[in-house]
């Protein structure tokens, strides 16, 4: 299997809300273990031959939202890619421009513009966002029980790119960076993380987690986490939070 990266180095705004604070006063349970993925397929959508991987990181985290609070929203590999062409140039007939994505981009053109997704409305309009620390495990947690997930930029070390399943610590391999990435999280437990890449969920180790995730991002849709009710699937009211970013 061909496994591409495409993150750009992390651009950080000093003016991004930072979510650390909120999510530690967050009122909800947050268990000791956490799956969103659970029973969920996803898809590779075009990360085996391009550099897509914000927007397939994207199209997860829709459809695990999406799955736990609605119905199932699943996005082709055709859109996946026009969303991608959208935020970069990138050509998805010739696979010209295939340069990769800076994450703060796409989550502030996934704000304003919106991308494309299936059913009605047409476009997927991000409702908020803000930055987590990554090695806040405490905030992490919390975001991800209470997101439905976190959208996450890393560096890869050579050897991972030869590991099939789990992605584990090992010291004295090739840590030579080889380019960044964009997983999904979507779950954690007291080892690490559970996340998705190139079409399926793996599991990475804290002390993997810590030194080589740069960015980590906390998602706040009210299209596709939030019940018709307008609360999460735990029953949380989000609308304090988002006015909260909102001010920021």
């Amino acid at each position: 299997m061909t496994y591409k990266l495409g993150k750009q180095p992390a651009r950080h705004d000093p003016r991004t809300y930072r979510l650390d604070n909120t999510l530690h006063h967050s009122l909800i349970h947050v268990p000791p273990t956490m799956d969103w993925s659970h029973a969920i397929t996803y898809d590779m959508n075009g990360n085996d031959r391009f550099g897509n991987c914000a927007f397939a990181s994207q199209a997860a985290l829709i459809l695990t939202m999406t799955t736990h609070a609605q119905a199932p929203i699943r996005l082709s590999e055709q859109q996946v890619l026009e969303n991608y062409a959208q935020a970069t140039g990138f050509d998805p007939d010739t696979g010209a421009n295939d340069n990769g994505t800076v994450l703060l981009d796409a989550l502030n053109m996934w704000r304003r513009t919106g991308f494309v997704r299936p059913g009605q409305p047409g476009r997927d309009y991000l409702t908020a966002f803000g930055a987590v620390t990554p090695q806040d495990h405490g905030a992490v947690r919390r975001g991800i029980c209470a997101l439905g997930g976190l959208y996450v930029g890393l560096q890869v070390p050579r050897y991972i790119m030869q590991i099939e399943g789990d992605w584990t610590f090992e010291a004295e391999a090739d840590w030579t960076p080889v380019g960044g990435h964009c997983v999904a999280a979507v779950g954690y437990d007291d080892a690490g993380i559970r996340f998705m890449t190139w079409g399926g969920t793996r599991h990475m180790e804290w002390a993997l987690w810590d030194r080589i995730v740069d960015e980590c991002w906390g998602l706040v849709s009210r299209q596709n986490w939030l019940e018709v009710e307008g609360l999460s699937p735990f029953g949380e009211d989000v609308e304090d939070l988002i006015a909260e970013i909102r001010q920021s």
